[in-house]
């Protein structure tokens, strides 16, 4: 062999390697990275405030079904229970709104974030099965009446309760609406004759 044809060869070579090497590191992709305490942290309370904002929406929109299932079966009361009604509707989109995101914390740094609904889901959002039959409005106007203002004894109840473990923000909110539920069962009950 001649040296223009051992250094040919050895060019080639070495050119090969070294095509080889970069292929070699620039082919391969980085795994996933684990997420960090901090970030498995944070989705914990993003999903828990999702989960949590859920349930007061699921409460609003049962009690407003309620009130549209009484003004169904007596329209007569509709002058009284319109204005309460459109509260309840309103308290249902507020506390709707402002869904949380969750990322995921298995899927590594490039994943998208998932919107939580904002939407107002119905009252048996989240429920496996077939949705349960609301309960018959009674025909009394009065006892429809009665078991309105306790279905909204109950909604203030359930908030209340759930304002105990919301950030605070969304706290306040809730202490208002429930607050409101309050009023609007005195109204229903002891405010005004049926």
């Amino acid at each position: 062999m001649t040296t223009t044809g051992r250094r040919a060869l050895l060019t080639a070579g070495v050119s090969a390697a070294a095509a080889a090497a970069l292929s070699g590191c620039t082919s391969e992709a980085p795994g996933p990275r684990a997420p960090s305490a901090a970030e498995r942290e944070a989705e914990r309370v993003a999903r828990a405030e999702a989960a949590l904002r859920l349930r007061s929406v699921t409460t609003s929109r049962a009690l407003l079904e309620r009130y549209d299932a009484t003004l169904a079966a007596h329209p007569a009361l509709a002058p009284r229970l319109g204005a309460l009604r459109s509260s309840v509707a309103a308290h249902a989109k507020a506390l709707g709104e402002g869904g949380t995101t969750v990322r995921p914390a298995t899927a590594g740094p490039n994943a998208t974030a998932a919107p939580a609904s904002t939407a107002a889901p119905t009252a048996t959002a989240g429920k496996a099965g077939p949705a349960p039959t609301a309960a018959p409005v009674p025909a009394d106007p009065r006892a429809a009446l009665g078991e309105l203002a306790a279905a909204e004894r109950a909604a203030a109840d359930a908030h209340t309760t759930t304002l105990l473990t919301a950030p605070p923000e969304y706290a306040r909110l809730l202490a208002s609406v429930a607050a409101a539920g309050a009023a609007h069962a005195y109204l229903l009950t002891e405010g005004a004759p049926a």
